[in-house]
């Protein structure tokens, strides 16, 4: 297998309103997504190269060209989802550059009166190390039933799904604001208002509002990356993207004004730092054993000296198929599979942490419905161990890249090994 050897960014900064469908609904309002899907941006892309080269999407199956490569090739790109870049404390909101823009886990949880990170509530926390040594000693592990730390954090916590990113030791929650446009229908013969059209699109906003007190706005701002599978294929389409950049619009109604942005793109260093990321996990793992293990006075276990754990942890929706069926957990049979079928008998899951929605969407170059998929929602957790962890650092780092599942290419998938946010404790809750 060909693995990928360039990825780029690419910096979208809104400058309409986007309307980015994520469902019909039976009523009159379309709601929309709090992001721009990979599938959304790989169709703009696709869609603004065959308008300005004038190609037709029949003639290219046959032909080795880039778009081919690009688009249709069984190592073709990778467009993952681009996420708000527009981070929310107590003085309001602020745009963030340079820093990665993830998922937070399944495991995590907040104050239930308060939630949020310590710059807008409470704090949060993860809960996954903890459950899964209370587990070992038969315990039922519940944070809601400890103790409040010195009044600082409700005791009372339930899970805290959202957006992140770290600034040094401290974390921010990523969204942006919504609107709902009403339109109505026009009758072509007699241009009047049509009777029984009128419906109304939720879009996200093209600004945001700095704060409450001031007058100060910034446009909203979207990052993401594509993964390439080589160097002059990545230089070629950084080139495109940067003669077209204000050419492209996203999403829906674009006849109606709406799906105006502009894009920026750079190239990215993939960093290779996997073993380091599971070497500290399981330092803290270890250290949380121990911890657990003086608490209930029972002997030290001895099941860590020869098994490393590792966690995979979905920074985006993903299509997970097993024996030809939907699934929402990633057995350690899949987990082989994805990896060209490594042999490693050790290889054990011990808990997973996933639910489920379903998608659709529409193709836009054959002009139809997507089918409706089954998809295991982004934040899920799924930890594993061995007892050859050699044999999967470089697996893993290549399945970072690429993504599991279905659908990798539209930015399903998208995986991170030993998300750090693990490491957060009740008493460090951030």
């Amino acid at each position: 297998m060909t693995q990928p050897k360039k990825r780029i960014e690419m910096t979208i900064t809104a400058l309409s309103p986007l309307a980015i469908g994520r469902e019909k609904p039976g009523g009159s309002i379309s709601e929309v997504e709090q992001y721009i899907p990979g599938s959304v941006l790989r169709g703009a892309i696709a869609k603004q190269i065959l308008q300005t080269y004038g190609m037709e999407l029949e003639n290219l199956a046959d032909s080795d060209n880039d778009f081919q490569q690009l688009f249709l090739d069984d190592n073709s790109a990778i467009f993952q989802n681009a996420y708000p870049a527009i981070a929310k404390d107590k003085q309001g909101y602020k745009l963030v550059h340079n820093t990665p823009i993830k998922v937070l886990p399944a495991t995590a949880v907040s104050s239930k009166a308060n939630p949020g990170f310590t710059s807008t509530g409470h704090g949060v926390f993860d809960t996954l190390i903890d459950s899964f040594c209370a587990g070992q000693f038969h315990y039922p592990y519940d944070p809601s039933s400890l103790k409040a730390l010195e009044d600082k954090v409700d005791a009372r916590v339930e899970a805290y799904s959202c957006l992140y990113s770290k600034h040094g030791n401290q974390y921010f929650s990523h969204s942006v604001n919504t609107r709902l446009l009403t339109r109505v229908g026009i009758n072509r013969r007699r241009a009047t208002a049509a009777e029984d059209i009128l419906y109304s699109l939720e879009v996200l906003n093209e600004a945001q509002k700095i704060d409450t007190k001031s007058n100060k706005w910034i446009n909203c701002v979207y990052r993401c990356f594509i993964i390439l599978p080589h160097e002059s294929l990545a230089k070629k389409l950084k080139q495109f993207i940067s003669i077209n950049s204000k050419s492209f619009r996203l999403g829906g109604s674009v006849s109606r004004g709406l799906g105006k942005v502009e894009i920026s793109v750079k190239e990215n260093k993939i960093n290779h730092n996997i073993k380091d990321r599971i070497k500290l996990f399981n330092q803290s793992l270890k250290q949380r054993w121990l911890h657990w293990s003086n608490a209930f006075l029972k002997p030290k276990n001895n099941q860590f000296d020869n098994r490393t754990y590792f966690t995979i942890d979905l920074q985006s929706d993903a299509i997970l198929i097993d024996n030809w069926q939907r699934t929402t957990v990633i057995s350690a049979a899949m987990l082989k599979q994805f990896v060209d079928n490594v042999e490693d008998e050790s290889l054990e899951l011990h808990t997973a942490y996933s639910s489920y929605d379903y998608c659709s969407g529409w193709n836009s170059a054959w002009g139809l419905m997507k089918d409706v998929e089954l998809v295991t929602n982004k934040g899920s957790v799924y930890l594993f161990s061995t007892t050859v962890p050699k044999l999967w650092y470089e697996k893993l780092f290549d399945l970072e890249l690429r993504g599991i599942g279905e659908r990798v290419t539209e930015g399903f998938g998208q995986i991170e090994i030993c998300n750090e946010f693990h490491l957060v404790f009740r008493e460090e809750a951030v």
